[in-house]
């Protein structure tokens, strides 16, 4: 396995991404405890950088270290999400307000375009995992064309739980068309340089976004009561 470089990954890079792609997918299911000797096994390599690969993943919140008995898969919280949603949708409209003021011209703004074009094409072909992927990517470029490094921190340490709550939620959920509609207004300010519209929409979108979100997990949630 290799990074964006072509380097080989360390023992330890490799142990956070394989470790982080089993969470994501439930394959590490939440609420499940696992020794550290264990995942060590699985992944064929020692309990070091399994240990190191555990210290980032729990910062990131995905899962908690125990003296003496591994780590545990942390479920997906309602009240998580309401906390994480809110720092996000403050942290990404003004990323959406300072895109719009930096005069980005089209090429500046291909990234954003071309993920609008795939989530409008995946909804046309019913794929919802497509869509997902488009969405992200929406997302992480509007962000760094916020052009606030510190900003890009935060909400890197909070996105690995959005996508255990979207995946958790992504079949259950209505056909996310307002959602397209949202993205199409929001990269149409930042294109006209309206700031205020592009913060204003993007706010609105992200608590609709909450909105949906919380209300399925907490269904989700009393079911498996």
């Amino acid at each position: 396995m290799t990074d964006s470089n072509d380097k080989p990954l360390s023992s330890s890079q490799r142990a956070v991404h394989e470790l982080r792609q089993m969470i994501l997918t439930g394959q590490l299911a939440a609420g499940t405890d696992h020794l550290e000797s264990e995942l060590a096994a699985h992944l064929g390599m020692s309990r070091t950088p399994v240990r190191e690969a555990a210290l980032l993943l729990e910062s990131k919140g995905l899962l908690e270290m125990r003296p003496r008995k591994g780590v545990r898969i942390l479920p997906v919280s309602p009240d998580d999400m309401r906390e994480i949603y809110d720092v996000l949708t403050e942290l990404e409209s003004l990323a959406a307000q300072r895109a719009a003021e930096a005069g980005y011209g089209p090429k500046d703004l291909t990234l954003l375009t071309e993920s609008l074009r795939r989530m409008e094409q995946a909804l046309e072909k019913d794929d919802l995992e497509a869509w997902a992927e488009g969405d992200e990517m929406f997302h992480s470029e509007l962000v760094r064309l916020g052009g606030n490094k510190r900003l890009q921190d935060i909400v890197s340490m909070m996105i690995d739980q959005v996508r255990r709550a979207r995946s958790s939620t992504l079949f259950m959920r209505p056909k996310p068309l307002k959602s397209n509609e949202d993205h199409r207004v929001v990269l149409q300010a930042i294109r006209d340089g309206n700031a205020d519209l592009a913060r204003s929409r993007h706010h609105q979108h992200r608590q609709q976004a909450k909105d949906v979100i919380i209300s399925l997990l907490e269904k989700h949630r009393l079911r498996q009561l």
